[in-house]
């Protein structure tokens, strides 16, 4: 039976710039607002657009991401004719390939997309935190008579430069895309979400394969080729909410916009719901002595600190006289008595020992890697282990199970880095 419409879902990067988080872990695998992946937020898009049939493309550190969606049950994505299908790169008659490119990575797996007869196929990346109404984007698609669509946002013109650009005109038709130009000639910022027809889709896909001086990727090749082509191109206006959680600040600002007293983004609207998958876990303990301002904290969490304006995950345990703030604490985190932890981002099994302070003193530019590890922000990596009585200051990272030897004079200093790779534990 033929699909009107199936997803390709890309959730293959690295993402490299969230580094610490995703050393051992797939980007849309990375926990976000306590009890999500992010991940949940394209997969709960499709099911609430009435899209059952999904292809998740998946290559870097894909575990985790390939355990946590299964059969697809919890997004109501186990199908008999459809369902969720997980897609890695495979060994072929003609030898094996990774995904080059995220045209390369769906042009391999055009045979699956044929299983389906689709007439349209949308293209979503696994990386954004998104509400978003697809079947209404393929209403505007099909009113357009369009052969392919992009979903846009209008952004800060001082900021449009950072951004893939779509030059529209009056009626969307788009008539010039510009890949992060220095002088742009529009706002309209690409989400990285496209409709095609399929048949259009296909065709550009084998004839950019054949092209050995192309990069295989979409805005980079498929997007240039229909234009020069004059293909029937639009640019669907988006009004939602969307983040790009590409940089740890951006991750860490999506994460504390949920507590706002208003919160931009809202997970509680009962006709768009966020479906994860939940372990059965028993409901979060507040000692006596706990106190909890204006945060999220996830369910098996025991709290005998204090929290103030953070995101705690499923699992938690906060030792008595610690006080966090402004910080995002994964799942299944241990910290101990009397710490002090501001504006942290602390990864998934993480041991932190009595009376560690994290996120003090002055700002220092990190000395290994500043473009990544800046905003003031303290971040401890998957399964590390930090000593008790040690102070961590800002723009730091630690990865690994450190000691205390590690820490000059109980020390690591603003700006510094402790990476121990490729340690197990």
């Amino acid at each position: 039976m033929a699909k009107e419409m199936i997803a390709m879902l890309l959730a293959g990067g690295q993402g490299s710039r969230l580094y610490a988080l995703t050393q051992k872990l797939a980007k849309p695998a990375v926990p976000f607002g306590g009890k999500y992946r992010i991940i949940d937020f394209p997969l709960s898009n499709c099911v609430n657009s009435g899209i059952d049939t999904v292809g998740v493309l998946t290559q870097y550190q894909p575990l985790v991401l390939n355990e946590y969606i299964g059969n697809g049950q919890p997004w109501d994505l186990d199908r008999l004719h459809g369902g969720v299908h997980i897609l890695q790169p495979y060994q072929q008659a003609s030898g094996s390939d990774w995904y080059k490119g995220t045209a390369n990575a769906i042009y391999q797996n055009i045979p699956f997309i044929e299983r389906y007869n689709p007439q349209y196929v949308i293209i979503l990346s696994g990386d954004q935190i998104c509400k978003q109404d697809y079947s209404d984007f393929l209403r505007f698609h099909k009113e357009k008579n369009a052969e392919f669509s992009v979903a846009v946002m209008e952004v800060p013109w001082e900021e449009a430069s950072r951004f893939g650009l779509m030059v529209a005109d009056e009626n969307d038709r788009i008539t010039e895309f510009q890949e992060k130009p220095k002088e742009p000639k529009s706002n309209l910022a690409s989400m990285g979400i496209y409709i095609f027809n399929w048949d259009i889709l296909k065709r550009y896909l084998i004839e950019d394969e054949a092209d050995p001086e192309s990069e295989n990727d979409f805005g980079n090749n498929i997007i240039p080729n229909l234009l020069r082509d004059g293909r029937s191109m639009y640019a669907y206006r988006f009004n939602g909410y969307w983040k790009d959680v590409g940089t740890l600040n951006s991750y860490w600002e999506a994460n504390m916009e949920l507590i706002d007293i208003v919160p931009e983004f809202n997970l509680y609207e009962e006709y768009w719901k966020i479906y994860t998958k939940s372990e059965i876990l028993p409901p979060q303990y507040i000692a006596p002595e706990g106190l909890i301002e204006r945060s999220i904290v996830g369910e098996g969490s025991e709290i005998a600190g204090q929290i103030y304006n953070s995101v705690i995950g499923c699992g938690v345990v906060v030792g008595k006289g610690t006080v966090i703030r402004d910080s995002i604490i994964m799942n299944n985190t241990v910290i101990g008595e009397d710490c002090e932890l501001n504006k942290a981002i602390v990864a998934e099994n993480v041991s932190i020992g009595d009376g560690v302070k994290m996120g003090i003193g002055e700002e220092a530019e990190n000395d290994v890697t500043p473009h990544i590890y800046n905003s003031g922000i303290a971040t401890v990596g998957e399964k590390s282990v930090i000593p008790k009585g040690v102070s961590i200051g800002k723009n730091t990272v630690i990865f690994g199970v450190t000691e205390g030897a590690d820490y000059p004079d109980g020390v690591l200093s603003g700006g510094k880095s402790i990476i121990k790779a490729g340690e197990e534990k």
